[in-house]
């Protein structure tokens, strides 16, 4: 990578979670990039997650798409632009306009979203221009609008500080938003009244700030705040006035409430009934109320009605638009809201206009577009299925990676292989959805493109290059102004910088804006673009920090709209399955593009796992740490068991990260059905039927090398570590010649020496292969999971005058300590460093093992599993002097 110009310091935005930080990224002299976060960003006063720490450790160009590629030959820009505009005319002109179809990605920018908007709805003449934002905020969009005539979050981050009650309703916010919950551990801290209640299946890391944990079945949302509406009607916690001058339709809302007392809403949710009048009692009581609601509540098959359950109880006590209080949706993506403010949603025009007569024509005269899209086109789910129907001819995937992100993803992959042209523009080389490609494009990444995204509070904030484009990469703008060309429409694209798209976007969001439209950026007009700072909107006359304080929404009658609900039967699982939950880990991002290059972010979780209660473990007598094998009618995938009680009984929980780039069958979205809501389209990824059993796998095994290899085992997954690659293996039968398996999958020269150790009467096998005393590869093998410390190991690839020896003994000496399994990602941090700060050094607070060992001392993720040791350990050393 090289860095643009003399090596200053850049003020960006982190390109991860929609909480929008800001990041200050300084080129050095060596071609490695500091990063630090930006203490005058308002949406993390210079905190950064664990992610956000590691960015500079993203930013090689291995694996990078550097060149355009038609199939497996590099080609020129010009040769592949004319190639993508022609077969795209080719499907227009033959089978019309919805034939063809892009889908975008929350990790574009505001500029290359608008780009590719404009194009499809306004000159292609078809919404079939979808995102993976669909799989992440789709549910909060269509609440939004059916409450408030508008998709507009009303509050901003500072609310959850300034609240005294904050309910967090399907959001692990410390592993998903760490920085947003750092903020609010923070302000509890300092507030020792403020309460939090965690509202979620799993006991997550979340729950360690939490005063009250509502462990409700999947899908239960609905139930528990249909049920809060109707304890607050009784109990008289209703603002009269706001009710009934800036709203409607209370009654008909309120009259289904009626019909959820207590006992119904416990039975329906299996949480305790004691526990839910503990939560209504302390909403009902409390003002300054903030509910924050994630993809727990969005994913699901009912996650608008979700959305509206919650909005209702804000609208009758009338906590909305004040400080304190308020319905917050916190985004998954950097620019998921920034799409949405462009139309990167299937079912919306543009500047947040929908298929009205009225803004059709307005935006056809804006844009000069006589073929306008007037009508919505296919929702993400729909999409891949026309695709696999035969309906769609060409489709053009942008920054996203749907052969692993889509539910029911096996049929998606099935999808790619009946299109006829696909055009994937991607960062890299290789991905699952890349592979099926018939044109690749080589994008530019995060530190190389400019641009803008929106954050979870609405608010605007730059990011800005600091490294040159490499090899032929270019901005998505710039590739998609490019076949807009070659399509005839140069007039309507004539961009030379993204300051040119943004200062149309901003002039489309004030034409013909008389107030009725929420979405407002005339007070950036004109406005320097290299210089803008984090602005909140809209912004016509000055930012605004909150929606709605005068009661005025954007319905025609400005009255905001209660939405009568009618909660789902609860969702349990059918003897002898289990309900499939999946979501994130604390240190990855998606489907590890660009986390899967960070040695230090795959320490904490190296390979794909299933998270399920001991009771229901020891039934199907699944052992810690060994591998289950988690199937339905679709699919069948391979994970390793994490025994634990933070997951219920009956329901199981898996990430969603990887990928067949990382790991031999983790693709945990192939066991889930592409059921979605029926207003928002957005698909149940946290609710799919499974049943869980042993692998049965015969021997496991554990690698260090310095190349990564071609793994032919049953089981397999791989993680990047400091000079190579560390892996887990397993086997349903062992391999008859161990060194002629070893030559093939680790690529060794057919004169290696390899070193070995065996204990016949364990089963346990161990092998060395050094060079001049360097370490080429290391595998430890056992009939059980293999328990040689991976800290320990991964180590090894950069030590020098090692001796095969100390390779195959598989354990450090006396005088090398073992850090222990990865708790701290930031400072690589391990167990054992933490217990025996606590127990040879005597810290018995989270605060003095900081400063023993700088263990959450950084972003803070890892404090509620420190909390958790620490707790153990203590209770240890009781024992023990008892």
């Amino acid at each position: 990578m090289t860095a643009l110009g003399s090596a200053k310091t850049v003020k960006t935005t982190c390109p991860y979670c929609g909480v929008g930080c800001g990041v200050l990224a300084t080129p050095r002299a060596d071609g490695t990039v500091a990063i630090a976060g930006d203490p005058d960003h308002p949406a993390n006063f210079g905190r950064l997650c664990s992610k956000g720490s590691a960015l500079g450790e993203t930013l090689s160009l291995e694996g990078r798409l550097l060149h355009p590629e038609i199939g497996n030959r590099r080609s020129s820009w010009g040769e592949v632009l004319d190639l993508v505009a022609a077969r795209f005319r080719e499907a227009i002109e033959q089978y019309g306009p919805d034939s063809v179809a892009i889908y975008g990605s929350g990790q574009l920018l505001t500029e290359d979203y608008y780009v590719a908007n404009k194009l499809m709805k306004g000159f292609v003449g078809s919404a079939n221009i979808d995102t993976n934002s669909r799989l992440c905020m789709a549910s909060s969009v269509a609440g939004h609008k059916r409450a408030f005539g508008s998709d507009t979050v009303p509050g901003n981050y500072e609310d959850l500080e300034l609240a005294d009650l904050v309910v967090l309703v399907g959001s692990n916010l410390a592993w998903c938003h760490p920085v947003l919950y750092q903020r609010l551990a923070a302000a509890k801290a300092e507030r020792p009244d403020m309460r939090v209640v965690l509202i979620d299946p799993r006991r997550s890391s979340t729950a360690d700030i939490a005063d009250l944990h509502l462990p409700l079945r999947s899908d239960g949302d609905s139930a528990l705040f249909v049920g809060l509406l109707g304890h607050l009607a009784r109990y008289g916690q209703v603002d009269a006035n706001f009710v009934a001058q800036h709203t409607s339709g209370a009654e008909a809302a309120l009259l289904l409430a009626e019909d959820w007392p207590l006992d119904r809403v416990a039975e329906a949710t299996g949480a305790a009934a004691a526990d839910i009048a503990t939560f209504y009692d302390w909403f009902a009581k409390t003002e300054r109320t903030v509910t924050v609601y994630s993809q727990g509540v969005n994913q699901s098959a009912s996650g608008t009605d979700k959305v509206n359950a919650i909005i209702n109880c804000h609208l009758l006590t009338g906590r909305i638009g004040r400080k304190g209080m308020g319905p917050f949706s916190v985004t998954g993506q950097p620019n998921a809201m920034g799409g949405r403010e462009v139309g990167g949603l299937a079912n919306m025009l543009a500047a947040h206009m929908d298929f009205t007569p009225e803004a059709i024509d307005r935006v056809g005269r804006f844009w000069q577009a006589p073929n306008v899209a007037t009508k919505p086109g296919l929702k993400a789910v729909d999409l891949f299925s026309a695709m696999a129907r035969g309906d769609i001819k060409a489709v053009w995937i942008m920054a996203t990676n749907p052969v692993d992100s889509m539910p029911d993803a096996d049929a998606v992959r099935a999808a790619f292989e009946a299109c006829p042209f696909v055009v994937v523009s991607d960062m890299n080389a290789k991905t699952d959805t890349g592979h099926h490609a018939h044109v690749r494009l080589p994008a530019a990444g995060w530190g190389e493109k400019e641009g803008s995204v929106t954050n979870s509070e609405r608010r605007i904030s730059r990011q800005r290059p600091f490294l040159a484009l490499p090899g032929k990469a270019r901005p998505d703008w710039w590739i998609i102004s490019e076949v807009a060309r070659r399509l005839g429409h140069s007039a309507a694209f004539p961009y030379r910088t993204p300051g040119d798209i943004f200062a149309e976007h901003v002039a489309l969001s004030s034409f013909e804006n008389d107030g009725t439209r929420d979405f407002d950026l005339a007070g950036l007009s004109g406005a320097d673009y290299a210089a803008i700072q984090p602005t909140q909107w809209p912004v016509r006359t000055k930012p605004s920090a909150r929606m709605f304080g005068d009661g005025r929404f954007f319905t025609p009658d400005q009255k905001a709209r209660f939405v009568p609900v009618v909660p789902p039967p609860p969702i349990r699982p059918a003897p002898g399955s289990f309900v499939l939950n999946t979501g994130r880990v604390r240190d990855h991002w998606h489907t590890m593009t660009r986390t899967g290059k960070a040695a230090r972010l795959s320490a904490h979780y190296a390979e794909p796992f299933l998270e399920i209660h001991p009771a229901d473990a020891e039934r199907l007598n699944i052992r810690r740490a060994t591998l289950v094998r988690v199937s339905n009618a679709r699919a069948s995938v391979t994970l390793r068991a994490v025994v634990t009680d933070r997951q219920p009984q009956g329901q199981v929980f898996a990430p969603m990260h990887w990928t067949d780039q990382f790991a031999s069958n983790g693709r945990i979205d192939s066991l889930v059905a592409a059921k979605t809501d029926p207003v928002s389209g957005q698909p149940a990824l946290k609710m799919a039927r499974v049943h869980v059993e042993p692998a049965g796998t015969r021997l496991f095994g554990f690698f260090v090398a310095t190349q990564s290899p071609a793994l032919t085992s049953d089981y397999w997954a791989i993680a990047p570590v400091n000079g190579g690659t560390r892996g887990e293996l397993a086997w349903f039968n062992e391999p008859e010649d161990w060194i002629a398996w070893l030559k093939e999958n680790f690529h060794l020269p057919a004169n290696a020496s390899i070193k070995t150790f065996n204990d016949d009467r364990a089963g346990r096998r161990n092998f060395a292969v050094l060079e001049d005393g360097r370490l080429i590869l290391a595998l430890y093998t056992s009939p059980d999971p293999v328990i040689v410390s991976r800290q320990w190991a991964t180590t090894l690839l950069t030590k020098t005058n090692l001796s095969a020896s100390v390779v195959l003994a598989g354990r450090p000496g006396a005088d090398t300590p073992d850090p222990g399994a990865t708790v701290c990602s930031c400072f690589s941090v391990g167990i054992n460093t933490i217990t025996a700060a606590i127990a040879k050094d005597g810290c018995d607070t989270v605060e003095a093992i900081g400063h023993c060992t700088k263990a959450g001392t950084n972003c803070g993720s890892c404090r509620p599993e420190i909390r958790r040791i620490l707790a153990s350990a203590m209770a240890s050393l009781s024992q023990t002097r008892s």
